[in-house]
């Protein structure tokens, strides 16, 4: 069964830098796509970044130039790097794993993990 567990959240200030840590409990390059979502009070969980095993990424349009999603496949890890906060990145931010060769349906969430931007 795969775990996933988010790591990095805490409280910034605007402008500042986190980078969020999803530790991944088997092998990522069995799982077709992993990516970041968050949610915010009130609101939908949206789709922040994706990468997929073969390396193609996509962003939520309100984050692109500031976010950049990474993945270290020896060490089972996928990383959001966000610069340039802004107090509307104010959200839980849950790792997501979807589909392998064997579960193409699988999907799996992580805890989640606050991010908070002051003003």
């Amino acid at each position: 069964q795969v775990q996933l567990v988010e790591s990095g959240g805490g409280l910034v200030k605007a402008g500042g830098s986190l980078r969020l840590s999803c530790a991944v409990s088997t092998s990522i390059l069995s799982i077709n796509t992993m990516g970041w979502y968050r949610q915010a009070p009130g609101k939908q969980r949206e789709l922040v970044a994706g990468i997929t095993s073969g390396g193609s990424t996509t962003y939520l349009d309100s984050v692109k130039g500031r976010f950049t999603i990474s993945r270290d496949n020896p060490k089972n890890m996928v990383y959001l790097q966000m610069n340039s906060l802004k107090p509307e990145d104010t959200a839980v931010y849950y790792c997501n794993a979807r589909g392998t060769v064997v579960a193409p349906y699988l999907e799996v969430w992580g805890q989640g993990t606050l991010v908070t931007v002051s003003s």
